[in-house]
């Protein structure tokens, strides 16, 4: 007797992915039963790149919490098996091999390690090497939680783990790691502002010193980055940065806060 064929969907949340989305796509259209792609705004040639493939878009807007537009992605998704992608994330020959073996199995859900490139270097080093994220899941048995903008997908049961990594190439300039690091700082500060942490002497000393010196020391120091040499130093520090500009968006948001409820009071 012929065993069933399962189908494979492939679920992308994007916008603006002119540059990456079309060698994304192409890396896995040849298993995919099913692309889809939810499209939170773009202004450039996104959208119609997912149409010449064949994906069905869904249009919407584009929530701060990103994860969002993927739990879109993921609830149009027909598939018995969904695997989520970022657009600039390439699936290789041999890791489809293994997703393909993989989803006759019995687990709900698969934890990919990824190969992250920063400045087209791939970092061995630096806690990002192998980088598991669970990305293979059987459709009902999991979801995002969309609270945080570090959040993984939660899965129903136990999780398996792929030896094929995932390609990510997030970060091919420095322009570009600064415009997506602009939208996580914000996240951060949002979320700071949401937990009511405050911005005074105590915490500036956390935020602009205690947890960058400690981000720097466990990327580069603990975690061996400066094997990857100025790739390595470069993110390292980068990454220390991210909580002092956190910080100061919150300081921000708070005095804004103030103004408003300051006029409202005064209505």
């Amino acid at each position: 007797m012929q065993k069933k064929k399962i189908k494979l969907s492939i679920a992308l949340a994007v916008k603006n992915e002119e540059k990456n989305l079309e060698l994304c796509i192409r890396s896995i259209v040849d298993i995919a039963d099913e692309i889809v792609v939810v499209d939170g705004g773009s202004t450039d040639r996104t959208v119609d790149i997912a149409r010449q493939y064949g994906a069905s878009v869904i249009e919407t807007d584009n929530p701060p919490i990103f994860h969002i537009n993927k739990q879109k992605a993921l609830d149009m998704c027909h598939g018995e098996w969904i695997l989520q992608l970022d657009a600039d994330e390439v699936v290789t020959e041999t890791l489809k091999k293994e997703i393909l073996e993989v989803i006759s199995d019995g687990l709900n859900g698969y934890a990919l390690p990824r190969k992250n490139f920063f400045l087209g270097h791939w970092l061995r080093k630096g806690g990002q090497y192998p980088d598991y994220v669970i990305r293979l899941v059987k459709k009902g048995k999991a979801y995002f939680p969309c609270k945080s903008v570090h959040e993984q997908i939660a899965v129903e049961g136990k999780v398996g783990y792929l030896k094929e990594p995932l390609l990510h190439y997030s970060y091919k300039n420095i322009s570009e790691y600064w415009r997506k690091a602009d939208a996580y700082t914000t996240l951060t500060a949002r979320e700071l502002l949401d937990k009511r942490i405050s911005t005074g002497l105590i915490q500036w000393g956390t935020y602009m010193v205690v947890k960058p010196i400690q981000t720097f020391f466990s990327l580069y120091i603990r975690h061996k980055g400066f094997i990857d040499r100025i790739n390595g130093l470069l993110f390292a520090f980068f990454s220390a940065l991210h909580y002092p500009i956190a910080y100061l968006k919150l300081k921000k948001l708070r005095t804004f806060q103030k103004h408003r409820l300051a006029r409202q009071y005064e209505e």
